[in-house]
């Protein structure tokens, strides 16, 4: 009897290892709990290096036309974007969307100025709700209008298009989308502004979109924004208008075009106001040479006969940036642009003081995407 209890001690031991082994096995991993939680956790690092032929960074420095790559001969960790968000179909969930790197500068809302020196910016924070066809957000968020985006890895060029710098990056606010059918969905919302946490006036921006899918390679996007801004010595109405389309020919082949119009009273002395705007349009194309080689072109057309954007009046501005990607796998991806900017006027500044009427570019970039 006590020989076969001390077999069994034995045996009990021998087997601990392999059934705590086994035990370990069947751990559910980080994501496997994220999934069954419904929590989606995704986000990149933006770094790269660029190189102007103008002073477009800096003392001295002219007009520039770019929005995120303003250094003349610089590396820069442009964005580690993430996002964290439960987004169920039904009932209540949020999204945070933190943007860190250089980049983060620029899209401050107010009250923090633009380039304060903060490189941490909370760029869309929301609470969300899904019922049916309605979903309601409220909080922080991106805005309706543009075909580029701050998430760099959603866009098929290195550096942004005029147009993108010129309309807002984020509101603050709610908003309601309608998904009338399959192919419709009808928008509405009010909010603080462009890029303002906390209003900077009494008035409100009203918000309202429509997308469109009319058939499955074919996307459109009609938004608008109507309210008070600051703007001369009072606040005046600023409304923008924007349509955005793509289509894909193929799988390999996808063209795109944006229209831009906004117009902004501003209020004078002696009560008189004004009206100033500018309008821009944009094309976009994309080709897939191989799995792997992508070959991107972007032209621009942008007019600021007013001065309103860029505080040079009666200028015409002119891009054209073509953009060669490989995309080594799924998680990494390395981009190479030249892009080549005019303008009617000499606004671009040199080095030495000289103004020229073009600017040059030269951009290398990787995306890790996680």
């Amino acid at each position: 009897m006590k020989k076969l209890l001390i077999a069994s001690a034995v045996s009990a031991a021998l087997a601990a290892p392999t059934v705590a082994l086994a035990q370990a096995a069947r751990a559910p991993t980080l994501g496997q709990v994220l999934d069954a939680s419904g929590i989606s956790v995704n986000g990149y690092i933006d770094a790269g290096y660029s190189h102007a032929d103008r002073n477009i960074g800096g003392a001295g420095s002219g007009v520039s036309t770019r929005v995120f790559d303003s250094q003349n001969n610089s590396f820069a960790l442009h964005q580690f974007g993430l996002s964290v968000s439960k987004l169920p179909r039904e009932g209540f969930g949020g999204l945070v969307n933190v943007t860190v790197g250089s980049d983060a500068q620029v899209i401050h809302s107010f009250p923090e100025p633009a380039g304060g020196g903060s490189v941490f910016d909370i760029t869309q924070a929301y609470a969300q709700y899904a019922g049916g066809p309605l979903t309601l957000i409220a909080g922080k968020f991106a805005t309706l209008q543009g075909t580029e985006v701050i998430w760099s890895p959603t866009n098929a060029n290195v550096s942004r298009s005029i147009l993108f710098g010129a309309i807002p990056f984020t509101h603050t606010g709610v908003r309601a989308t309608w998904a009338v059918t399959d192919t419709v969905s009808l928008i509405g919302g009010v909010n603080n502004g462009w890029d303002q946490l906390t209003d900077q006036n009494r008035g409100k921006t009203l918000e309202l979109g429509a997308t469109l899918n009319p058939i499955k390679p074919l996307n459109i996007a009609i938004s608008g924004y109507s309210g008070q801004e600051p703007a001369g010595t009072g606040n005046g109405t600023r409304t923008s208008i924007n349509a955005v389309g793509s289509y894909n020919i193929t799988d390999a082949i996808s063209v795109g075009a944006e229209l831009l119009n906004v117009t902004q009273d501003v209020p004078g002395a002696g009560g008189a106001t004004t009206s100033v705007k500018y309008t821009g349009v944009a094309g976009y194309g994309s080709y897939m040479f191989t799995s792997k080689i992508r070959g991107a072109l972007r032209v621009e057309n942008f007019d600021d006969k007013d001065g309103f954007h860029f505080h040079t009046t009666g200028t015409k501005y002119r891009e054209v940036t073509a953009t060669g990607a490989y995309l080594a796998s799924d998680s990494f991806e390395a981009r190479a642009e030249l892009r080549r900017d005019q303008g009617t006027n000499a606004v671009f500044r040199d080095f030495n003081g000289t103004t020229s009427k073009t600017l040059t570019t030269i951009a290398v970039q990787g995306l890790y995407k996680f």
